[in-house]
């Protein structure tokens, strides 16, 4: 798949990362670990089944590295 040059009017307007690719690995090696059977959660030490726990642990673990990833959203 060849990918295009983009049009000289998108080439200014490239938008930064949001999520940085240290986070990016970081949510990879724990998806990797939950799929081992070896990814934990942090508070009770059960293991963690869903995709979308062991990509919230993933983030967090990139947060705390101090990884470019956007704030944690305010539940009502």
């Amino acid at each position: 798949m060849l990918l295009e040059e983009p049009s000289p009017e998108r080439r200014d307007t490239i938008m930064p990362r949001k999520y940085s690719r240290g986070s990016q690995r970081s949510v990879k090696s724990a998806m990797e670990r939950r799929k081992k059977g070896t990814l934990r959660s942090g508070r009770s030490g059960k293991k963690v089944t869903s995709r979308r726990q062991a990509i919230a642990i993933g983030l967090s673990e990139a947060r705390e590295k101090g990884e470019r990833v956007p704030r944690k959203s305010k539940s009502a």
